[in-house]
């Protein structure tokens, strides 16, 4: 079985995502505007619009998306910031959370030895990738490693090659 190709892609545009996010606090907003603006103030009525604004505050903290870089190297995908392209320095697993078409929900995780399991939550969009996103597509849901190719890191068999030679 052969390996998808190498892919690379900085993921940079978050506009869908955002909407996405923006419409349900949107309506959630409203519907507790109104709520509170329906009847009088009691200590239970004061504590659920407590608790119904906690998921409110969260919107600022998830429309918040740094641009990333995404390779995959026939090997494993990695990740990083978009300053370290081509040099990701986290490697891991992805996976298709959600796809509906011109948008996708990815899950990174991350390879730890040891620790917690880290995950790095992906949305990317078609729109700003159009000429690379059936390459995405392809890359993320048939890119496996090659058969026999040894999961060790680029360097460490360039490296056995060496000590290998006479």
């Amino acid at each position: 079985m052969r390996a998808a190709p190498a892919f690379q892609l900085t993921i940079d545009r978050f506009g869908a995502w955002r909407t996405a996010l923006a419409v349900p606090w949107l309506a959630a907003a409203c519907a507790l505007g109104a709520w509170l603006l329906a009847g009088e103030w009691t200590l239970p009525r004061t504590a659920a619009c407590v608790m119904g604004l906690l998921p409110l505050a969260a919107y600022p903290w998830l429309a918040r998306v740094p641009p990333m870089s995404l390779r995959w190297d026939t090997e494993t995908w990695r990740l990083g910031p978009v300053a370290l392209r081509g040099e990701e320095p986290w490697p891991g697993g992805l996976a298709v959370a959600i796809d509906l078409g011109p948008w996708m929900l990815l899950k990174f995780a991350h390879d730890v030895t040891g620790g917690a399991r880290r995950v790095t939550w992906l949305p990317v969009q078609r729109r700003g990738i159009e000429p690379r996103w059936h390459a995405l597509r392809c890359a993320v849901y048939c890119a496996r490693p090659a058969q026999g190719t040894p999961r060790t890191p680029r360097a460490a068999i360039r490296q056995n090659d060496k000590n290998e030679r006479p």
